[in-house]
């Protein structure tokens, strides 16, 4: 008895995917910017690593907001990667003979090779 196909659901648009990714990265990078700098002032993280720079306050909000996004985009991308249906990726390729291609690629009993 065969299975039925199992449903895949149809590609997403781009848009569609980006904002899936980009979209709550910006929101938690928002979040972490607003909490992380409620504890820490800009000015003094530069002293801290960058003492030769002139970074002014907002410069460094801007920095540590941009920080944060990447780091959340890459989280949200991860998990996009990790969560894609294995039926996009399991399927044979066209390269690749199925297994009732290669029995009728193979010569019968009764034949001999070459003739």
């Amino acid at each position: 008895m065969t299975r039925p196909p199992a449903f895949d659901h149809p590609p997403r648009p781009l848009v569609q995917r980006l904002g899936a990714i980009l979209w709550p990265s910006f929101f938690s990078a928002g979040v972490a910017t607003m909490v992380c700098f409620a504890h820490i002032d800009p000015l003094a993280l530069r002293d801290l690593t960058f003492p030769g720079l002139e970074i002014g306050r907002e410069a460094g909000y801007t920095i540590g907001f941009f920080l944060f996004w990447m780091a959340t985009a890459a989280s949200s991308l991860f998990t996009w990667v990790l969560l894609r249906p294995a039926s996009r990726f399991n399927q044979p390729s066209s390269n690749q003979p199925r297994s009732s291609q290669l029995r009728s690629n193979q010569p019968r009993s009764n034949q001999t090779p070459g003739g």
